[in-house]
């Protein structure tokens, strides 16, 4: 019994330890660092600078909304089956956005990084069930970001799935869009293609929406805008990663001018 009871008060100190560690790393961080994401994310160890240098490209689209109160929700959490591994960049987003709910999407358990303002959901990124269960217990969703699977089918089927959910004025970012131009490697099918035109791909889905920006310049007669049509106002493209803004994009028709020209 005495064993036991040993072993129980060092598993409370040690979850106790861990906390307090966290507490004072984000409290350091965000004095040390304040708004500058890539220091931030520098400090906590997450790709987003290291490997991929995404960083940069967030804080711009990101900055305007820093001190709001937000939910910001990010699908993959890293550390694949590890359950205390991942979370760099819930911790990094806690940091970046004093006043705002962290949310995590991840097939594995990850629940090891919950903490203050940060919580995790285990289920798959396609499972619409999950993602609708998800979408329950955060309510509006301000920011989505996707680092999951990276595999072509599972992007634009969560991205059709969520981005009705994304509250107005909402931006949904996607990350790692190289696979779009991967069909399978090492043994691993990314679901893309070597053929840049070919339709299927996460890639080829998000140039197909830019049209959506000018329906209203179209000509056809009978043509019917789709959700995404009237409502993505802008999409802006970067290497590997794409910025998509939700808004009301059937302001200021234009189509009453057509017969003008």
């Amino acid at each position: 019994m005495s064993n036991l009871f040993q072993l129980f008060s060092r598993k409370i100190k040690d979850s106790i330890g861990l906390k307090r560690k966290r507490q004072i790393r984000h409290l350091l961080y965000r004095f040390k660092y304040g708004s500058d994401l890539q220091k931030l994310a520098v400090a906590y160890g997450t790709d987003k600078e290291a490997v991929h240098f995404y960083s940069k490209r967030y804080q711009h689209h990101f900055e305007p909304v820093r001190l709001k109160k937000l939910n910001v929700l990010e699908i993959g959490i890293g550390g694949y089956a590890k359950p205390k591994d991942g979370g760099e960049s819930l911790r990094m987003w806690k940091t970046y956005f004093p006043n705002s709910n962290i949310y995590g999407i991840d097939i594995h358990d990850k629940s090891f990084h919950e903490e203050d303002r940060i919580k995790t959901f285990k289920g798959s990124q396609v499972d619409r069930e999950f993602l609708s269960n998800v979408v329950k217990d955060i309510g509006d969703i301000d920011v989505i970001i996707d680092d999951g699977s990276h595999y072509s089918p599972d992007v634009i089927a969560t991205f059709n799935f969520l981005f009705p959910f994304l509250a107005p004025n909402g931006i949904y970012a996607i990350e790692d869009l190289q696979t779009s131009y991967w069909g399978k490697n090492l043994n691993h099918d990314w679901g893309g293609s070597s053929d840049k035109n070919a339709p299927h791909t996460s890639m080829n889905f998000l140039k197909s929406l830019t049209d959506g920006l000018n329906y209203e310049e179209f000509t056809e007669d009978n043509y019917e805008p789709t959700y995404l049509d009237k409502n993505i106002v802008s999409i802006h493209f970067y290497h590997n990663l794409v910025f998509l803004q939700k808004g009301d994009n059937n302001e200021g028709s234009n189509r009453h001018l057509l017969k003008s020209f």
